[in-house]
């Protein structure tokens, strides 16, 4: 069995900070591609930002300058550090990890349950 945790999300001012953390357990043979999404109330999840295993990353418009990923692969775990807040900022985030449970098995996509990040005005 594999989980990710989110952690980090919460309440904040505009033009504040939150770090998310996503740690990947269980059963893990190797991790590719570890990204974050946000769905928004009423609208559909989209990719915040991803990170592939070497860290080269790809980040959505609306986010860069303000939003940074990365990674620690001996932890199995992303990060979101989220600076510069915005109200539209505000959502449910999600981590999603492309990985191997054993070197026999195909890449699979995981989720975790998502984390609840508020940005008031």
């Amino acid at each position: 069995q594999v989980q990710l945790v989110e952690s980090g999300g919460g309440l904040v001012q505009a033009g504040g900070s939150l770090r998310l953390s996503c740690a990947a357990s269980g059963s893990i043979f190797d991790i590719n591609t570890m990204r974050w999404y946000c769905q928004a109330p009423g609208k559909q999840r989209e990719l915040v930002a991803s990170i592939t295993k070497g860290g080269s990353t790809i980040y959505q418009d609306s986010v860069k300058g303000r939003f940074t990923i990365s990674r620690d692969n001996a932890k199995n775990t992303v990060y979101l550090q989220m600076n510069s807040l915005k109200p539209e900022d505000t959502g449910v985030y999600y981590c999603n990890a492309v990985l191997m449970t054993s070197f026999r098995s195909n890449w699979s996509n995981y989720w975790g349950q998502g984390t609840q990040v508020t940005v008031s005005s």
